[in-house]
């Protein structure tokens, strides 16, 4: 089933108690985290995330990029996160972190930058709760979203299928309107949308369209096809 995670970096910063309330229909509420190190940009930390846990009764999908994850990582479990995404990039032992963050009770996942192939993590696939494709550079949202990215995500769908595992299939980067039914068709069921959402008159009424629309896609798609 097609999920919808509004990302809260593209939300009003002095007002995130209410912007996470706007889009409680959402299946999860996407937390980017940003250290200036590991990408560019500097966004929320730990006690940001202890906060918006407290706001909203919808689920935190915490995205650490970040430098030293396998350090950090297990906080923001502990700080409410129900998934805790780290960048295979930068984890020095993404299998024992994978471990430690499904231990203490979330939802592991595993993100890759554009460049990064999927094919040399095909053994790890079954450690994680969720794989995460990057269609933009990680760092900054509003980013236009990278259409070379669709054969990564149909092979990353391929190989998830090959193993028979329930492994949700992120995307983040340009998720919007125009590009949601392309990311389904090829593999994705959970996707991240920023200014889509939060740019919408009705952010709500915006993740309840795009639900419908990735939903729609993925019923037509090849890779659901005997599901």
């Amino acid at each position: 089933m097609a999920q919808i995670n509004p990302s809260i970096l593209s939300a009003d910063f002095s007002r995130l108690a209410d912007e996470a309330k706007a889009v409680e229909g959402a299946d999860w509420l996407h937390v980017d985290v940003m250290d200036n190190h590991f990408v560019p940009n500097l966004t929320l930390g730990v006690p940001v995330v202890e906060a918006l846990g407290r706001a909203t009764d919808t689920p935190l999908d915490c995205h650490l990029m970040i430098e030293e994850p396998d350090r950090w990582a297990p906080q923001y479990v502990e700080a409410g996160a129900g998934s805790v995404t780290f960048h295979v990039e930068a984890a020095a032992a993404p299998v024992r972190l994978a471990r430690e963050i499904r231990a203490k009770g979330a939802r592991a996942s595993m993100a890759l930058k554009p460049a990064t192939a999927i094919e040399p993590y095909e053994d790890l696939l079954p450690e994680l709760d969720m794989l995460l494709i990057m269609t933009v550079e990680p760092g900054f949202g509003g980013q236009a979203f990278l259409d070379i990215m669709l054969p990564k995500i149909r092979r990353t769908r391929e190989l998830i299928s090959k193993h028979g595992l329930e492994l949700w299939l992120q995307v983040d980067g340009g998720v919007s309107a125009t590009t949601i039914e392309r990311c389904a068709e090829a593999g994705a069921d959970v996707f991240v949308a920023g200014s889509a959402v939060y740019g919408a008159d009705d952010p709500a009424a915006a993740v309840r369209m795009l639900r419908e629309q990735a939903a729609e896609a993925t019923a037509a798609a090849s890779w659901t096809c005997g599901h």
